[in-house]
Protein backbone atom coordinates (compact mmCIF):
# COMPACT_ATOMS: atom_id res chain seq x y z
CA UNK A 1 0.00 0.00 0.00
CA UNK A 2 1.34 3.75 -1.28
CA UNK A 3 2.21 5.92 1.78
CA UNK A 4 1.45 8.65 -0.91
CA UNK A 5 -2.34 10.55 -1.01
CA UNK A 6 -3.53 11.14 -4.61
CA UNK A 7 -5.01 14.23 -4.62
CA UNK A 8 -9.08 14.42 -4.71
CA UNK A 9 -10.52 16.11 -7.56
CA UNK A 10 -13.75 18.06 -7.51
CA UNK A 11 -16.06 19.35 -10.46
CA UNK A 12 -16.27 23.37 -10.77
CA UNK A 13 -19.94 22.87 -10.42
CA UNK A 14 -18.88 20.91 -6.42
CA UNK A 15 -16.31 23.78 -6.20
CA UNK A 16 -19.31 25.98 -6.66
CA UNK A 17 -21.36 24.82 -4.19
CA UNK A 18 -19.05 24.49 -1.59
CA UNK A 19 -18.18 28.34 -1.71
CA UNK A 20 -21.68 29.45 -2.66
CA UNK A 21 -20.43 31.09 -6.43
CA UNK A 22 -20.94 29.68 -9.84
CA UNK A 23 -18.80 27.30 -11.90
CA UNK A 24 -17.74 29.88 -14.39
CA UNK A 25 -16.39 32.03 -11.30
CA UNK A 26 -15.14 28.65 -10.33
CA UNK A 27 -12.47 28.68 -13.36
CA UNK A 28 -11.96 32.04 -13.18
CA UNK A 29 -10.52 31.32 -9.72
CA UNK A 30 -8.54 28.79 -11.48
CA UNK A 31 -7.04 30.92 -14.32
CA UNK A 32 -6.11 33.73 -11.90
CA UNK A 33 -4.02 30.91 -9.87
CA UNK A 34 -6.55 31.46 -6.43
CA UNK A 35 -7.91 27.25 -7.58
CA UNK A 36 -5.58 24.78 -8.23
CA UNK A 37 -6.65 22.83 -11.00
CA UNK A 38 -6.50 20.65 -14.09
CA UNK A 39 -8.03 19.41 -17.31
CA UNK A 40 -8.76 15.78 -17.05
CA UNK A 41 -10.61 12.97 -19.50
CA UNK A 42 -12.06 13.32 -22.97
CA UNK A 43 -13.13 15.49 -23.54
CA UNK A 44 -11.30 17.59 -20.82
CA UNK A 45 -12.84 19.01 -18.15
CA UNK A 46 -11.75 21.18 -15.24
CA UNK A 47 -10.99 19.40 -11.73
CA UNK A 48 -9.76 21.15 -9.09
CA UNK A 49 -7.78 19.80 -6.29
CA UNK A 50 -9.66 19.37 -2.76
CA UNK A 51 -6.89 20.56 -0.81
CA UNK A 52 -6.56 23.63 -2.83
CA UNK A 53 -9.71 24.79 -1.77
CA UNK A 54 -9.48 24.01 1.46
CA UNK A 55 -6.70 26.39 0.91
CA UNK A 56 -8.58 29.14 -0.55
CA UNK A 57 -11.18 28.89 2.06
CA UNK A 58 -7.96 29.22 4.83
CA UNK A 59 -6.89 32.41 2.45
CA UNK A 60 -10.39 33.95 2.56
CA UNK A 61 -10.71 33.86 6.02
CA UNK A 62 -7.47 35.41 6.74
CA UNK A 63 -7.68 38.16 4.30
CA UNK A 64 -11.51 38.66 6.24
CA UNK A 65 -9.35 38.55 9.74
CA UNK A 66 -6.98 41.07 8.14
CA UNK A 67 -9.46 42.99 7.17
CA UNK A 68 -11.14 43.13 10.52
CA UNK A 69 -8.20 44.30 11.98
CA UNK A 70 -7.32 47.22 9.74
CA UNK A 71 -10.95 48.15 9.97
CA UNK A 72 -11.00 48.50 13.91
CA UNK A 73 -7.50 50.05 13.63
CA UNK A 74 -9.35 52.58 11.23
CA UNK A 75 -12.20 53.27 13.46
CA UNK A 76 -10.07 53.63 17.13
CA UNK A 77 -9.43 57.61 17.54
CA UNK A 78 -5.95 58.61 17.94
CA UNK A 79 -6.06 59.42 21.63
CA UNK A 80 -7.34 55.93 22.44
CA UNK A 81 -4.68 54.79 20.21
CA UNK A 82 -1.80 57.16 22.00
CA UNK A 83 -2.97 58.83 24.84
CA UNK A 84 -4.25 61.60 25.23
CA UNK A 85 -1.43 64.28 25.36
CA UNK A 86 -1.71 68.50 26.25
CA UNK A 87 0.29 70.36 24.33
CA UNK A 88 2.21 73.13 26.77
Amino acid sequence: MSTDQEPVFLAPAQVAELLSITPDEVVALIHEGALRGTRLGAPATWRVEKDSVRDYIDDQDEQSRRHALWHESNVASMPELWGSHSRP
